[in-house]
């Protein structure tokens, strides 16, 4: 097995004559967590979604496990089933908390209920798991979307600013519940944030993206401490101007 889960090569994302992606090159590590950061509107949450497998890229190849994508293909649904995105406004159900945790495990055929409190308890909701979902502040309901995604155990878990407006405590615990996933479980972990210092807390590796473009990847030590090229530098340093 190859120690790669994400291959993308050449790839690109037009919408119209706009074109928002140019990535060259790309890989994704089993059981990382990477971390793409960069202004905002130079193609992160784009990049997520093709990651996702539900939208194609006009063109190149995205391999994700054995499957190779180039748009043309239809992607089996069991293979899209691997991978999960939380968003950075959680889409819930006008359910119970744990009826919108325990969702994609019905749409699966599965029915664990000691999951569902397990995930629960991960993020600390155990105590809600009867009221409405609709109810809740929004720190409480993002912790109910990562909680649902979890649940499902993905092999990639893609995370767009998902801690974005809120208080510290929850940021505290969606960073060390997403920490502990990769941890305990090995899910690899693609990390879109504004937050460098989020980053450099989570990741492994960091990848800076601008104007659609990869301008660096690497080790986290190494993109903050001893960064190669001068735009990652000014980046990091809050130097840049856009």
């Amino acid at each position: 097995m190859s120690d790669l889960l994400y291959s993308l090569r050449e790839v690109t994302k037009r919408y119209g004559e706009r074109q928002v992606l140019a990535i060259d090159s790309l890989d994704v590590r089993r059981g990382e967590t990477l971390a793409i950061v960069g202004p905002s509107g130079v193609g992160k949450s784009t990049l997520l979604r093709l990651l996702n497998l539900l939208e194609p890229p006009t063109s190149g190849t995205i391999r994700f496990q054995d499957f190779s994508y180039t748009g043309a293909e239809d992607v089996p649904l069991a293979l899209r089933r691997r991978v999960t995105t939380v968003f950075q406004r959680p889409i819930l159900l006008k359910r119970s908390v744990e009826a919108n945790v325990a969702y994609g495990l019905h749409l699966r055929g599965l029915h664990v209920n000691g999951q569902i409190h397990a995930a629960l308890d991960e993020v600390g909701l155990a105590g809600l798991a009867r009221q409405p979902a609709r109810t809740l502040s929004g720190g409480e309901a993002q912790r109910v979307a990562l909680a649902r995604a979890m649940i499902l155990r993905p092999d990639a878990l893609l995370l767009d600013e998902p801690t974005a407006n809120l208080d510290p405590y929850n940021v505290g615990v969606i960073e060390r519940t997403v920490a502990k996933l990769s941890r305990e479980h090995g899910t690899t972990l693609v990390l879109v944030t504004h937050n460098v210092f989020q980053a450099k807390r989570l990741a492994q590796r960091v990848a800076l993206i601008l104007d659609g473009q990869i301008v660096e990847v690497g080790e986290t030590s190494q993109f903050f401490d001893a960064p190669r090229d001068p735009r990652t530098a000014a980046f990091v340093a809050g130097e840049m101007i856009y």
